[in-house]
C-alpha cells in the first residue's frame, strides 16, 4: 500500500517540470506545497485527462459517484493494477479519468523486532515523478462537488521488495503523456505499468517523526540512522 508521500517542490517548480499550470484561485485556497508528509484525505494537485494543461486539487482517496458519504474515500487510496479492470469502481474511471499524481518520494514501514522503521523511497536522482492515478467527482448531500483520486499500485521492484511488496506505479517521463492519452485502449495503457529498474530507485531510513501526520517539515525527509539510544527517544512521538 502507498499511503504516505512527499512533494517538496513549490508550484512554480512543478509547472516547469510538468508543463502544466496552476489556477490562481486554487493557489489562494490550498497552497499546501511543499509538503513533506502527504496523507490520505489531504488535497493534492493532479493532472487529469479532461484538462491536461492545468493542475487541479483533488482529495486523496477516491469517492465513487454512488457513495453515501465521503468517508469511503479513506478505503480507496490505492487501486491494484492487477484488479483495476475487475473492480467497477476503478474500471469506470480508467477510460477517461486517468491522472498524473506528482510526488518526489513516498514512505513505507518495515518491521524490525517490535518496531516498524520508516523508509523514504525516491528516484535515484531525487527528482519529482508522476504516479499513475484515477480520479472522479462526487456530489455531497449539501451539493458540494468533491474531486478525488486514487493511486495505482504494482508489485515492488526487486531492490525495495524487502521493505514492502507493493509500490506506486511510477511512470517514466516518456509515459506520462501516454497515460493521459485518449487514443490508447485501457488494456494497453495498463501494460505500461511495470516496476522500475532497480538502478533508478533509492531508499533510506527516516525519523519516526513522520509517523505523526501533523508533523510536516524538511527534517522528515532527512536520513536518520537508528541506534538503541535514539530509538527510545523517538518512541515518544
Amino acid at each position: 500500500m502507498c499511503g504516505r508521500s512527499s512533494l517538496t517542490l513549490n508550484e512554480k517548480q512543478l509547472e516547469e517540470r510538468f508543463g502544466s499550470t496552476f489556477y490562481s484561485e486554487d493557489l489562494e485556497r490550498y497552497n499546501p506545497l511543499p509538503s513533506f508528509n502527504i496523507a490520505p484525505t489531504h488535497m493534492h494537485p493532479v493532472i487529469g485527462m479532461e484538462n491536461p494543461d492545468h493542475f487541479v486539487y483533488k482529495q486523496w482517496g477516491l469517492i465513487p459517484f454512488w457513495a453515501k458519504a465521503a468517508s469511503i474515500g479513506s478505503k480507496m487510496i490505492n487501486a491494484r493494477v492487477e484488479t483495476v479492470l475487475e473492480k467497477s469502481v476503478f474500471k469506470s474511471n480508467l477510460k477517461k479519468h486517468r491522472c498524473l499524481v506528482p510526488f518526489d518520494g513516498y514512505y513505507e514501514w518495515m518491521k524490525s523486532g517490535k518496531k516498524k522503521i520508516p523508509y523514504r523511497i525516491t528516484l535515484a536522482d531525487s527528482s519529482a515523478f508522476a504516479v499513475a492515478g484515477l480520479y472522479t467527482s462526487w456530489k455531497a448531500p449539501n451539493g458540494e462537488i468533491i474531486g478525488s483520486f486514487t493511486v495505482i499500485t504494482q508489485p515492488a521492484s526487486a531492490s525495495i521488495a524487502h521493505i514492502h511488496d507493493r509500490m506506486p506505479a511510477i511512470l517514466m517521463k516518456e509515459q506520462e503523456q501516454l497515460w493521459l492519452s485518449e487514443d490508447i485502449a485501457e488494456t494497453e495503457v495498463l501494460q505500461m505499468l511495470q516496476p522500475l529498474p532497480d538502478d533508478l530507485l533509492r531508499y533510506y531510513t527516516v525519523s519516526e517523526a513522520v509517523n505523526k501526520v501533523s508533523n510536516n517539515d524538511p527534517t522528515l525527509i532527512e536520513p536518520f540512522e537508528y541506534t538503541e539510544g535514539n530509538e527510545k527517544q523517538l518512541s515518544l512521538f
